[in-house]
């Protein structure tokens, strides 16, 4: 099929509406059924058309118009969205015990509840885990307004304007639309698609991406959506969130809210897969092609199967399969926990594994200072990428798996999970072995002493403020709102100071001006200047939020406080034995030892002299003035007061004498209540713990 000519007697109007009518549903042939109808070149001609007709009549220009999915201007950074309705994770399944153990507490509680017969099998949609990146899309009024990535479930990234650049996904949805409708799907690349890419990555020598996930996962996430655009990108919709404001007229209602519907307007369709239908009906792309219903584990199972053996032959990658409970009234009698669905479930291919030879095993300090042994290999492609490095987690795990240098050893890697040396393969040793791996005893980025407590596997760094690979970390902490509280020090800013050189411990933050700052990315004038205030205002921190800010181990702002308040200064801290710290009221051994070792480093005191140096002059905290009614009373905050923050309420609490706790128990005296209180109101009512608002915290403090 060729392109058709232009009708002589249509408008311009007229005939830019038959365009993007045409060019869409060849987008749908092309992008979501493989199954084009047209040439490239014939493609071309009724995009220039189009484009044509709206260069010359931009009136007639469309949000929806396929000629404005190329791209806008390049963003400076991703906002933030927060999900209407939380984009869950699933739990996952390894093993048909597994799936048979999922299958029986679904059956177990729709026979409970009256949805299953004694003898029937419980139903299941199934479908194929597709391996790329979880997208929400949000349409009003049938228009794309807005698209997401999961984020942590709760928030996401805005990717509206790179979401816009993919052909297969509509801009507006067909007539039938809700006022609201929140489209859960995966973005993926084709493989094919994805080796083209990389040819032509190569060819004018920039970055070759390793897998199509991957390429997937940076294509979305380009500042410039013009990039975006260029990326061969595909999207399926398998789920939805938020959803009200079915037009009238769609049949099928049924009383109660589905999971995920934000209000009480029904779903068209009581089934998962008749709602995918529906979708699909709205102009949204569904993978149906290997979608299946099943009932009870051993249906469960054959799909499991049946996917694994066609799994190679797939245009996209996978992971595994999806198993739902079809019946949506069941879904919500099943529920959720925690963050995963009760009523789905993700059974995962086995990790791809490979054999190669270990050659060394050298140490990774994290942000945090923890130690992790990692393995250097000779490269072995296993998951469909080639891998020299892999994690040996901790000492204690090499001395279990007895894994030794020049052993060949079994590396796993399963999806986007950084690989693991599984162990040695016994049989193909031979001759002396060499000792086992042992952690250095010193840091081998600052050379500060690595030490790892007795009840702990991790090994960590004691260089916190000193070592590079912690610096970052430990001036995001420092600035913090609970210790210097430099508003505007944000990772960003850390980011370019630290890795321009230009600051390299805390106390050179305290050199930053304004000019400087206003050069760094993002960052004008008047931030600068900002910044430089907030710096000046924590050259006199209280005691207690330097020593939290120095990121002591174990020792929170309560305790910083405490033993500030003790000491008086902090000469007198860094000069305090292990006995005395442990004078100090709920000051233990651990505390104690952590406290004495940070202080016995040397270049730890040398941190503390520079801050001085640069005019840090901490003020002793204030003593708490005892309330006899409240002296040893422990208060639990929870909720949003109208006025004070918790850490005001906490500051006012501690000076009266009394603890704060972030638990209730029996020993709680107080729980203090504001708006949206949860769990802990509940069971502070539970146990006949006396409640108060702000007003009444007040009241007992004296401060009202």
């Amino acid at each position: 099929m060729s392109a058709r000519r232009p009708d002589a007697g249509a408008s311009p109007a007229e005939r830019a509406a038959v365009l993007r009518t045409e060019i869409e549903q060849h987008n749908v042939r092309y992008y979501i059924h493989d199954d084009p109808s047209i040439s490239d070149a014939d493609y071309d001609a009724l995009m220039r058309e189009l484009a044509d007709i709206e260069t010359e009549h931009p009136e007639l220009v469309t949000p929806e118009s396929p000629t404005q999915r190329v791209g806008a201007a390049p963003l400076s950074e991703f906002g933030s969205v927060r999900h209407a309705v939380p984009m869950l994770s699933l739990g996952n399944a390894f093993q048909p015990d597994d799936v048979a153990a999922f299958d029986k507490r679904v059956t177990d509680t729709l026979r409970g509840a009256g949805l299953l017969g004694p003898e029937a099998q419980a139903a299941y949609f199934c479908e194929l885990k597709l391996d790329g990146l979880a997208i929400s899309l949000r349409y009003e009024d049938g228009r794309l307004v807005q698209a997401a990535t999961r984020g942590d479930g709760q928030t996401g990234e805005d990717v509206t304007a790179n979401i816009r650049t993919i052909r297969s996904i509509p801009l507006r949805l067909r007539d039938g639309a809700p006022k609201v409708l929140e489209v859960r799907g995966e973005v993926l690349m084709n493989r094919a698609d994805f080796e083209r890419l990389n040819q032509a990555q190569a060819a004018r020598g920039e970055k070759v991406f390793v897998n199509p996930r991957n390429a997937a996962a940076g294509s979305l996430r380009q500042l410039d959506p013009r990039i975006t655009a260029k990326r061969p990108l595909r999207f399926y919709a398998y789920s939805w969130g938020e959803v009200h404001g079915l037009p009238r007229g769609v049949a099928d209602r049924y009383d109660e809210p589905a999971p995920g519907v934000r209000d009480a307007s029904t779903l068209p369709r009581d089934h998962h897969g008749a709602m995918l239908d529906w979708l699909a009906e709205l102009g949204l792309p569904v993978n149906e092609r290997h979608n299946h219903r099943a009932e009870g584990a051993q249906g469960l199972l054959a799909f499991y199967e049946r996917v694994g053996q066609i799994r190679a032959s797939l245009p996209y990658d996978i992971d595994g399969v999806v198993y739902k409970v079809d019946s949506l009234p069941a879904q919500r009698v099943l529920g959720f926990v925690a963050r995963a669905p009760r009523f789905a479930l993700a059974h995962k291919f086995p990790a791809e594994e490979a054999s190669t030879e270990l050659l060394d095993i050298e140490v990774q300090v994290g942000r945090t200072g923890a130690i992790t042994p990692v393995a250097r290999l000779k490269p072995v492609f296993v998951g469909g990428v080639t891998v020299t490095n892999a994690t040996l987690h901790n000492e204690g795990e090499i001395e279990r798996k007895d894994v030794r240098v020049g052993d060949t050893v079994i590396v796993r890697r399963a999806g986007d999970v950084i690989p693991e040396v599984v162990g040695p393969v016994l049989e193909k040793r031979s001759g002396e072995l060499p000792p086992l791996f042992k952690v250095p005893s010193h840091c081998p980025v600052c050379g500060s002493a690595i030490e790892r407590l007795e009840d702990e596997v991790i090994a960590r760094c004691t260089g916190g403020l000193f070592c590079a690979a912690q610096r970052k970390q430990t001036l995001l902490h420092a600035a913090g709102r609970k210790a210097l509280d430099v508003e505007g020090l944000g990772e960003k800013v850390v980011d370019q100071l630290v890795d321009s050189g230009r600051v390299k411990s805390l106390a050179d933050i305290y050199g930053l001006r304004a000019p400087e700052l206003a050069a760094l990315e993002r960052m004008g004038r008047k931030s600068a200047e900002n910044l430089v205030q907030a710096i000046d205002r924590a050259r006199e921190p209280t005691l207690g939020r330097l020593l939290f800010a120095l990121g002591i181990r174990h020792v929170g702002e309560t305790t910083a406080r405490d033993v500030a308040r003790h000491f008086g200064s902090i000469e007198a801290v860094m000069d305090a034995t292990e006995e005395a710290l442990l004078a100090v009221p709920d000051v233990g051994p651990v505390v104690a030892g952590s406290i004495h070792r940070f202080f016995a480093e040397p270049h730890n005191r040398e941190i503390v002299a520079q801050l001085r140096e640069k005019g840090v002059n901490p003020v002793a905290e204030a003593q708490p003035q005892q309330n006899t009614a409240l002296s040893g009373k422990t208060f639990v905050l929870t909720g949003t007061m109208p006025n004070w923050t918790r850490e005001e309420a906490s500051m006012y609490i501690q000076a009266a004498g009394g603890k704060v706790s972030g638990s209730v128990s029996k020993k709680t005296a107080y729980v203090v209540a504001g708006e949206d209180a949860g769990s802990k109101l509940k069971k502070a009512q539970e146990l006949g713990i006396a409640i108060l608002d702000e007003d009444g915290l007040k009241k007992l403090l004296g401060t009202a």
